[in-house]
């Protein structure tokens, strides 16, 4: 089942996926946002963004059966509706646009969003405080831009929870269970519109030992990376990406 794939592009994607999740191991997000503009440089959107939800849908499992004892409900609740819609209008879009125009979208959206990484950065920008109001727009647009780009919106909820100042352990623990229910309606979205062939189903199942390998180094070099060095790796990396792909 994995013929549909070359040798080259396996072995792309096996790299995509392992250092996408060393990074969330690191950071406790934003594996689709290194995984997908890797893999779309070898495979197209229509199979990437599908295969990428699915990869991390089976880690959500795991951590959410792992952290449910430290979900915050409240928060939970506040964010689940706007992300279910989200999810619904990125799914509709997702299935209208060309993969060439898709390209162009998220190669616009990581430049943007690598810029105001790199700004902030240097700037010094103050932490947050947001009020629970920001739960309603925040959802929504983390959870379309998440559907249409296979990830990258889950950081507008990073900065809501930030906000909110929550808790460490809360933090990821309410963050996998809402992400999990949002890759419960995605997937099933993605399976209703046809893009989970024999194919993909075959290249996530080859792509998770490297999914669960790099989650574990992420998680163990997570205390001898400071954050701030992270962080500008990450930024410089979305830029080369992003604008790699409006070249593309």
């Amino acid at each position: 089942m994995l013929d549909a794939f070359s040798v080259m592009q396996l072995a792309w994607a096996a790299g995509a996926v392992f250092s996408a999740y060393v990074l969330r191991g690191m950071s406790g997000f934003g594996a689709g946002l290194i995984a997908t503009p890797l893999l779309a440089f070898v495979l197209p959107m229509s199979t990437v963004v599908p295969v990428t939800a699915l990869v991390v849908f089976v880690l959500f499992i795991l951590l959410t059966i792992r952290d449910r004892h430290q979900v915050l409900w409240d928060e939970f609740r506040r964010l689940v509706l706007p992300t279910l819609v989200g999810v619904a209008c990125g799914m509709y879009l997702f299935t209208l646009l060309d993969n060439r125009l898709l390209l162009k979208l998220l190669g616009g959206f990581l430049v943007a969003y690598a810029a105001y990484m790199l700004f902030a950065l240097w700037v010094g920008m103050q932490q947050l405080r947001l009020s629970e109001r920001w739960a309603l727009p925040l959802g929504f647009l983390g959870a379309f831009i998440d559907t249409m780009f296979g990830g990258g919106g889950g950081t507008l909820v990073v900065i809501y929870m930030h906000g909110r100042g929550v808790g460490k352990a809360e933090f990821r623990a309410t963050l996998a269970m809402l992400w999990f229910v949002e890759m419960i309606t995605r997937i099933g979205g993605y399976a209703l519109a046809g893009y989970y062939t024999e194919s993909t189903l075959a290249l996530v199942a080859a792509m998770l030992p490297f999914m669960l390998l790099g989650t574990w180094v992420g998680e163990k070099i997570n205390a001898r990376v400071s954050q701030e060095t992270f962080s500008k790796i990450l930024a410089v990396m979305l830029l080369l990406s992003g604008a790699n792909l409006l070249l593309k």
